[in-house]
């Protein structure tokens, strides 16, 4: 008797529901599907969905947050950090909106992730979710010029001692360095947030890109790449090979600051700039150098090239160089000369800062005192693409 008692208490104890009236005590699971659409062009959102595998009686709670993928939290779309997500008792599905800032930026497609977090009277399934954001920009489709000057590798009475012809994928960090952020706008008011990854390889050319994007707190990115302490030189002919972007508040540059710049300070320094130009007049380089003991008494001496017709600079390749001499410097575009400086054109008691090694800087900077701000006729992105640099002595 007393056996066949024990055998009802145990019978009754299995057939015994759980506290929600469930008979299977097993919690449902909880799962987040991944999710594709267009970038857009403005503010959006895209939407999760998140799924228990049955109903419930109690409530059920999970957080979410959102990790970076090739999209960037901030820039690209909202930070999410241990949000919330209610299932009442008889839900199944809900949905999760994520903020999403849209551009007009023709770039790859690019994916961040939603994953789930802690849930309360459920178990993780498929906690984590991908978010893609395909590209549909192409008002500025990117196309790299087929034509254009060249110059030779070879020139008589003078070796080639160094070049970069970018056919890499990546930025040769032996070379170059990425200066990034704002820097209290580079001493020029400019609105740009440098930063690496606006710098790319394609067809043998290195690419800087300007873009309207929201980044650190400021409204456009570009890069800027400099050789200081790893490649600086002292006279010879330097050519650089070139297609320029173009547009209001556009500031492309390839140019030189003297190697003590951090020691002596600019002007003092001397800066040569082998290409500027202003997007605005997007058929006119200048070639100038500056000069001084301080910015107190900073002074420069600059010519310009303009292209025949209304040819641009981003139409086509062209050459920039100069010929650099103990106390000479001459300006070329496309193998003419435009501009010359010696001491004798600077004046007499001016400073010479130019007889001393140099390093590379190059750059696209966006507004700024010289080139004033974008408008609404800029069209964004704008890239410098670069083929060579020569260095011949």
């Amino acid at each position: 008797m007393r056996l066949y008692i024990s055998f009802l208490v145990l019978l009754a104890l299995a057939c015994k529901k759980d506290d929600t009236g469930d008979p299977n005590p097993q919690k449902p699971s909880l799962s987040i599907a991944d999710v594709s659409q267009p970038e857009g062009n403005v503010i959006n959102t895209i939407q999760f969905t998140v799924k228990l595998s049955k109903a419930s009686e109690a409530n059920v709670v999970v957080n979410y947050s959102t990790i970076s993928g090739t999209a960037q939290a901030g820039a690209d779309f909202a930070v999410v950090v241990n949000e919330q997500v209610l299932f009442s008792p008889g839900d199944t599905e809900k949905k999760i909106a994520i903020q999403v800032f849209g551009d007009e930026i023709e770039e790859p497609s690019e994916s961040f992730e939603v994953i789930l977090l802690n849930p309360a009277n459920a178990v993780l399934g498929q906690s984590r979710a991908k978010g893609t954001l395909g590209n549909d920009d192409n008002n500025n489709a990117f196309v790299i010029p087929t034509t254009g000057y060249v110059t030779p590798e070879t020139y008589p009475g003078r070796s080639l001692v160094w070049q970069d012809e970018f056919n890499t994928t990546v930025l040769n960090t032996a070379t170059w360095t990425h200066e990034m952020g704002n820097n209290g706008g580079w001493g020029n008011n400019e609105l740009q947030y440098y930063r690496p990854e606006n710098t790319y390889f394609s067809g043998g050319k290195m690419i800087i890109e300007a873009r309207k994007e929201s980044f650190s707190g400021f409204s456009y990115t570009s890069s800027r790449l400099i050789t200081r302490g790893k490649k600086e030189f002292k006279y010879g002919r330097i050519d650089m090979r070139a297609a320029l972007p173009k547009g209001k508040g556009i500031w492309p540059a390839l140019w030189m600051l003297g190697s003590n710049f951090q020691q002596a300070g600019w002007p003092a320094c001397g800066e040569i700039d082998i290409m500027e130009l202003i997007g605005s007049q997007p058929g006119t380089t200048h070639g100038t150098a500056h000069y001084g003991a301080g910015t107190a008494t900073h002074q420069w001496k600059t010519a310009s090239k303009t292209l025949p017709g209304n040819a641009r600079f981003s139409d086509e390749f062209h050459v920039f160089s100069i010929e650099w001499e103990q106390n000479r410097i001459r300006w070329y575009l496309d193998d003419v000369q435009f501009h010359e400086i010696t001491p004798a054109i600077l004046g007499e008691g001016q400073p010479w800062p130019f007889n001393q090694e140099f390093f590379f800087i190059f750059n696209v900077a966006v507004g700024g005192n010289w080139p004033g701000s974008p408008d609404a006729t800029t069209t964004f992105p704008q890239r410098m693409i670069v083929d060579y640099v020569r260095v011949f002595q």
